[in-house]
């Protein structure tokens, strides 16, 4: 290890000092166990010492945060977590952290560099499929560029669907009709909506069918002009129900797609899960995109992260003959 002179970083403020270092030097104490470098902080300047490539990664990591606090955010302890994470493979904690999606009763912006690809895949594409595990952000990321792009004008209508399936419980017995049977189906996408939104507003824009809540099925004969389109849980749909649904979009139109290959609750006889036969049958088309998340993107409570890489190297380990109706992933474009 080639031991470096030490580095200094001037924070620009006592009161962005404060926020950095966190309550009784939390942050410091948590930045110094990742790192192999020894911090030491007099007034308003950071140093930092110890091997020269440690030293320069911890010092940028610093400057990073501190591009965070000036732009408003807050810094917790798994935002340093993933901030160390994304630096540590080549990325920009500030360009993820301060990347805004909408600004409503909060601000919502991606937490890691999975979620920014996400949204830019998004902005991007007419079409974008998220497949990702559980506590990635999919369905959240999604409603909030809806909501964003409604705000925008650039659409005139949010249509949020799913297909109703059942994931190990039978829910015939609730009472009511279809909409009363399916709102539980549905019930993630209206929690996202309020957290953005006031929710008289929500209600008021679900009467005037600004928004609309449907399952899968009401998607049938459609063309959705002019709408941001979310079909959430898509994992499953049966490979017709994709292609009924992916040509609903009309004129003006942008679809994100959501899934969890992992938790394909399709009873048998169905056929194999759309969201894995998409891919192969659509992978070229020109306006449509696929991004991958991955535990690391889990936002979630930590331990969310560390059951989802368990479930997925216990499924790794399984012989193939029981891996269920996939096969191995092909490559996306992202």
């Amino acid at each position: 290890m080639t031991t470096s002179s030490p580095i200094t970083i001037v924070v620009p403020s006592n009161d962005l000092m404060v926020e950095l270092l966190g309550p009784r030097d939390e942050r410091l104490r948590q930045i110094e166990a990742a790192f192999e470098v020894e911090i030491l902080v007099r007034g308003n300047e950071i140093t930092v010492a110890g091997g020269a490539a440690e030293a320069a990664r911890v010092a940028k990591l610093f400057e990073e945060l501190v591009l965070v606090l000036e732009s408003g955010n807050r810094i917790d302890e798994e935002g340093v977590d993933r901030s160390i994470a994304m630096l540590r493979a080549e990325q920009s904690p500030s360009e993820v952290l301060n990347t805004e999606v909408v600004r409503g009763r909060k601000t919502v912006r991606p937490k890691t560099a999975g979620q920014k690809r996400y949204v830019d895949a998004v902005r991007g594409h007419t079409i974008t499929f998220a497949v990702g595990p559980a506590g990635t952000g999919k369905s959240y990321l999604a409603v909030a560029l809806a909501v964003q792009a409604l705000q925008a004008k650039s659409v005139n209508r949010i249509i949020l669907t799913r297909p109703a399936v059942e994931a190990g419980e039978r829910l015939g017995f609730l009472p009511g009709d279809m909409m009363a049977k399916v709102d539980p189906y549905l019930r993630p996408l209206y929690d996202a909506l309020f957290d953005m939104l006031e929710p008289e507003n929500v209600q008021r824009l679900i009467e005037r069918g600004t928004i609309e809540v449907a399952p899968l099925a009401y998607m049938r004969g459609r063309t959705l002009n002019d709408s941001f389109i979310i079909l959430d849980e898509a994992q499953n749909t049966t490979a017709e129900q994709m292609k009924m649904f992916l040509t609903r979009l009309g004129l003006g139109s942008k679809a994100i797609v959501t899934g969890d290959v992992t938790q394909i609750d399709l009873p048998d006889g169905r056929g194999r899960s759309g969201l894995l036969a998409v891919r192969d049958v659509l992978d070229s088309i020109e306006g449509l995109c696929f991004v991958d998340l991955s535990g690391a993107d889990v936002v979630r409570h930590r331990i969310v992260q560390d059951i989802v890489d368990a479930y997925a190297k216990a499924e790794a380990a399984r012989p193939m003959s029981r891996q269920g109706t996939g096969r191995p992933r092909p490559k996306g474009r992202r």
